[in-house]
């Protein structure tokens, strides 16, 4: 019988049963779910960093697999005691989620016109906004939720300017990488999402100087994670009006404290890490069909390059 260890935090075990357990049997798996179990006979981990027991992995002997029910794993690659095939989630309805709320804000950003600040003052200006097609979007990160977000963006007229950090090619998406490619992005860019990983190369990303490559007026939009952005430079370009105004939903601290300067800012929206969030029924799914490729030998889905941390 194949052990999977749900270590994911006891008050997460309700949600995630059911589920779990009607994903394995349509998946044809048959396996032993269970909360607790000698590390020498466990085959696979359901791991959440936030809630999860282990910290040292080197026991596990037998487990052929850590599936991470977080779509970041930056909290775990760190750990030199996990040297067990580690993959990240990639659940559909996160990235329906992420898509929607990416979506909403970018069209928020963009509708967001003189004519509509006049009419908060009482004054009839009918200034309409322009087209989408007159309004570049910058995708910082192409990895399968910056992907589908950029595919929809594109869908409704958007240019989408996409960058990553190694070369990359989509067929809605126009495509840059490297230093210089960044700047060619933010520099076009009225509206700039980033939806990059949590890694040595993307801490600050969004500084005092890639800001300034940004157009006057620009909006940025963060569901990413909290350290990219220099929070200091990012206020000092919202006090200056060169970035016109952010939406940011990840933070280095969280819960944002009560007295940080983005809750008053009146050219910040705060959300409180709600962009996406893992749902139990979908993301199940992939947990089963990668316990049926851990028994069959075959390649896992979504495994973490620990090189490059994700």
């Amino acid at each position: 019988m194949t052990t999977v260890l749900f270590d994911a935090g006891a008050a997460r075990w309700p949600d995630w049963e059911q589920p779990l357990k009607a994903a394995l049997s349509r998946a044809g798996v048959t396996a032993e779910l269970v909360q607790q179990a000698e590390p020498g006979d466990v085959d696979a981990i359901i791991y959440a960093p936030s809630g999860g027991t282990i910290s040292d992995f080197a026991p596990y002997v037998k487990c052929k697999l850590v599936q991470n029910l977080w779509a970041g794993v930056e909290q775990i690659t760190g750990n030199r005691t996990l040297t067990q095939p580690l993959c990240r989630m990639v659940d559909p309805g996160l990235t329906q989620g992420m898509v929607e709320y990416v979506v909403g804000h970018v069209l928020r950003a963009h509708l967001h016109t003189a004519g509509t600040d006049a009419a908060r003052q009482g004054s009839w200006v009918p200034e309409a906004p322009p087209l989408a097609s007159e309004r570049p979007v910058a995708m910082l990160g192409l990895g399968a939720l910056g992907i589908a977000c950029g595919r929809a963006l594109a869908g409704l007229g958007f240019p989408v300017l996409g960058w990553s950090r190694s070369a990359k090619q989509h067929t809605e998406i126009a495509c840059h990488h490297g230093d210089e490619g960044l700047r060619r992005v933010l520099d076009q860019a009225q509206i700039v999402v980033t939806l990059l990983p949590d890694t040595p190369a993307t801490t600050n990303l969004i500084d005092a100087r890639t800001l300034g490559w940004m157009p006057r007026g620009a909006a940025l939009i963060n569901p990413g994670r909290g350290t990219l952005i220099d929070d200091d430079a990012l206020l000092a370009a919202l006090d200056s009006g060169h970035v016109g105004h952010a939406t940011l939903d990840v933070f280095r601290t969280e819960p944002l404290p009560a007295d940080h300067r983005y809750w008053a800012h009146p050219s910040v929206t705060v959300t409180p890490h709600i962009a996406a969030d893992t749902r139990h029924e979908t993301a199940a799914q992939l947990v089963a069909e990668n316990l049926r490729r851990m028994l069959a030998g075959a390649p896992l889905l979504h495994q973490v390059d620990r090189a490059a941390g994700y």
